[in-house]
């Protein structure tokens, strides 16, 4: 029999994150049945919604959610042989039995020369997400002007540079001189330290004195209302995230800039990547393409041990990584 191990939420996070929150516990798996499979993690995700999620979706005991790459050990389901490998969203656990509906085959033709942690990075569900609210939310085109913050992030540089393949400005915002430096090495247009300029308006306004088109917006807060005033007339903006009050005992509210986006006639949609799941299939194909013709970059901020899962959470919710955080089992 396998041994798994697990982290389970022991406590519910009470503002930020910390390690008496979190608990590893150990089991023995059964056989797997006809139909069922035992994965070993390979690489898991720790991601910015797990922080909101495990507020909303969670309760004391449970597991704690989140993707993996997985290795399939042993298998008596044909579709996913053994040495196989999928992306599975069984959460924080060093193995699992699944039945595999709710495992994600990896594409048939990855490449071997890039890694399988990629399809929880680039070729995975940020990727997806940047590409999604590019194209679907905010239909961005040619010639226009982007601002993404938390640009050095595992979504906001894959949108970045998506934004130019497709021939726009793009204006990054980020949490250090190191990841400024990353976002002007992927040709983002202009990139700066919103923690260190004297004036987030100011900023805003000297990267694009005309104004931004389009706003994909991960962190929420004040810098959200500060940029809002910085819209051109109908600019779109794309909510994929709220990092800056995730870890907030209480709910955030106001200032709202309301009289900006009426008089702006700004729309703004919120979304997550799940509800084009349709075209997953041939938009990781797409990614995969532009990745291995050297139009998209990565970093990865690779943690090794499964034990070591919280901190590598509390970590990235701390903003210590450019680009994907990763745990490598």
């Amino acid at each position: 029999m396998v041994q798994a191990k697990s982290w389970i939420l022991a406590k519910h996070f009470d503002g930020f994150p910390k390690d008496s929150d979190f608990k590893l516990v150990v089991e023995e798996l059964p056989e797997p049945k006809d139909g069922e499979v035992v994965l070993e993690a390979v690489f898991l995700s720790v991601d910015p919604y797990m922080r909101p999620f495990s507020r909303i979706r969670m309760k004391e005991g449970d597991i704690m959610i989140g993707t993996q790459v997985a290795r399939v050990i042993q298998s008596k389901n044909a579709a996913f042989p053994v040495g196989s490998h999928a992306v599975s969203r069984c959460g924080w656990r060093s193995h699992a039995v699944s039945d595999g509906t709710d495992l994600i085959p990896i594409m048939p033709d990855w490449p071997q020369d890039v890694s399988l942690s990629l399809a929880l990075g680039t070729v995975g569900m940020p990727g997806l997400t940047a590409l999604y609210g590019i194209e679907e939310v905010l239909g961005l085109q040619k010639g226009e002007t982007l601002l993404v913050n938390a640009a050095a992030g595992a979504v906001g540089s894959v949108v970045g540079q998506i934004a130019k393949i497709k021939g726009c400005k793009v204006v990054g915002s980020a949490g250090s001189d190191a990841k400024v430096a990353y976002l002007k090495e992927l040709g983002f247009d202009e990139a700066f330290n919103y923690k260190t300029v004297s004036s987030l308006e100011e900023a805003l306004r000297k990267a694009s004195p005309d104004g931004y088109d389009c706003f994909f917006e991960n962190v929420g807060g004040v810098f959200s209302s500060v940029a809002l005033q910085q819209m051109k007339n109908f600019g779109r903006i794309a909510v994929c995230g709220s990092i800056s009050t995730y870890n907030d005992a209480a709910p955030q509210t106001g200032p709202y800039p309301h009289l900006t986006m009426i008089f702006k006639q700004l729309k703004m949609e919120g979304f997550m990547q799940s509800r084009w799941e349709h075209k997953h299939p041939e938009s990781l194909k797409r990614l995969m393409a532009w990745l291995k013709e050297g139009k998209l970059q990565y970093r990865e901020h690779v943690t090794k041990g499964f034990e070591n899962m919280p901190a590598a959470f509390m970590g990235m919710l701390q903003g210590e990584n450019i680009g994907k955080a990763i745990v490598a089992a």
